[in-house]
């Protein structure tokens, strides 16, 4: 009687995933992707992009997970426009226009004056819109259904920023901005615009770097949705290779 040696069991994948997510693509999204494609359960992620936000999403798989926490605490640094004398409901261009304002008067000092009013430490209040939780409720549920509630300020930093663009014309601002984990780009867009006195809501949002991970290491979604699992395996950074990233990673307080 002849017996077979029972092929072994692959390791199971271990490492972090980098992704470019798409406008609609959520952290969700990504995690049941990869779960499908390597067939495990034990997948995670960084910290969630708005619905119309695009850029780095990290997912976390295997014994990486264990490193969700230290990953999300880092700063990050964002891409973003904002459009001057509308504001919305949910602060960004997937909201409803609750107020238009004239915009004609202002200046690009006017523009310059208020980023500089919005860095280094300050208190910022989450928006309506937002998966902070009220006795257990996350805000945007509320928010759905026409409510408003009274939300805690949370103490934020601006690290550094730059103004790319100002276009009065078409009233319109792009900037960068370099934050501490927790912040809200919108909320400091809708703020810049009240202190303006005009409003203003987001329009365009990309993260371009979390922590020590830049964009240019992430894997964009065709590509990810493309993968077999020895392909998605070949995408991982091992844990090995993010400590020794983030140990290589100028510190700022994270």
């Amino acid at each position: 009687m002849s017996h077979t040696t029972p092929l072994p069991c692959p390791e199971p994948p271990h490492g972090v995933l980098l992704v470019d997510k798409d406008p609609g693509f959520t952290s969700h999204n990504a995690v049941a992707l990869c779960r499908r494609i390597l067939h495990t359960k034990k997948v995670g992620h960084c910290g969630t992009l708005d619905p119309m936000a695009t850029g780095m999403l990290i997912v976390v798989i295997g014994k990486a997970t264990k490193m969700q926490d230290r990953l999300m605490c880092e700063d990050k640094v964002y891409t973003a426009t904002m459009k001057l004398g509308i504001e919305t409901n949910s602060q960004d261009a997937d909201g409803e226009v609750v107020a238009v304002k004239p915009t004609h008067t202002l200046t690009e000092t006017d523009v310059k004056n208020a980023f500089k009013h919005f860095r280094g430490e300050f208190d910022q209040v989450p928006p309506m819109f937002s998966a902070v939780k009220i006795n257990g409720v996350p805000c945007y549920k509320l928010a759905r259904k026409g409510k408003e509630v009274e939300r805690k300020a949370r103490h934020v930093r601006v690290l550094n920023y730059e103004i790319t663009r100002i276009d009065l014309q078409r009233a319109e601002v792009d900037f960068t901005v370099h934050c501490s984990k927790g912040f809200y780009v919108r909320t400091y867009a809708h703020d810049i615009g009240q202190l303006l006195g005009c409003g203003a809501h987001l329009t365009a949002l990309r993260r371009i770097r979390s922590g020590c991970f830049d964009i240019a290491r992430a894997i964009d979604v065709p590509t990810l949705k493309a993968c077999t699992a020895e392909e998605l395996r070949s995408h991982l950074l091992s844990i090995e290779q993010v400590l020794a990233l983030h140990a290589s990673t100028p510190s700022t307080k994270r």
